[in-house]
C-alpha cells in the first residue's frame, strides 16, 4: 500500500499595490520550479499551476486578493514556506513595481 504524499495548504494574501502581475508571476514560477512537489494556487475554488506563468497571469489577482498555496509532495512544506515569504516580501517590489533588493540567501 503507498502513503499519499503530504499536502500543506496556507492562505497568503496578496500585499503589493500591482497585484500579481507578470513580473511576480515570473518570480514565484521560478521559485516553484526549484522544489519537486506539484504547486498550485488556488483562487475562488479554481487551482492554478504554480509552476504555470501562463495560470498565475490569469489568476489577475489585485491587491488584497485572498489565495490559497497548495503543495502536494516530499518538499511541500519548505515550498509552500518559500512561496509564502515571497508573497508576504510583495514579491520583492515597491509600490511602482520596481525591483527592491531581496535578502541574502
Amino acid at each position: 500500500m503507498s502513503q499519499d504524499p503530504p499536502v500543506v495548504r496556507r492562505d497568503v494574501e496578496i500585499l503589493n499595490r500591482l497585484g500579481l502581475h507578470l513580473r511576480p508571476a515570473d518570480r514565484f514560477v521560478k521559485l516553484a520550479l526549484k522544489y519537486q512537489s506539484e504547486i498550485r494556487i488556488i483562487y475562488n475554488g479554481n487551482p492554478f499551476n504554480g509552476k504555470s506563468i501562463l495560470d498565475l497571469t490569469s489568476v489577475a489577482a489585485e491587491c488584497g486578493t485572498s489565495l490559497v498555496l497548495e503543495a502536494r509532495g516530499a518538499d511541500a512544506d519548505a515550498a509552500v514556506r518559500a512561496l509564502a515569504d515571497l508573497v508576504a516580501a510583495r514579491f520583492y517590489e515597491d509600490d511602482e513595481g520596481k525591483p527592491v533588493k531581496e535578502p541574502a540567501p
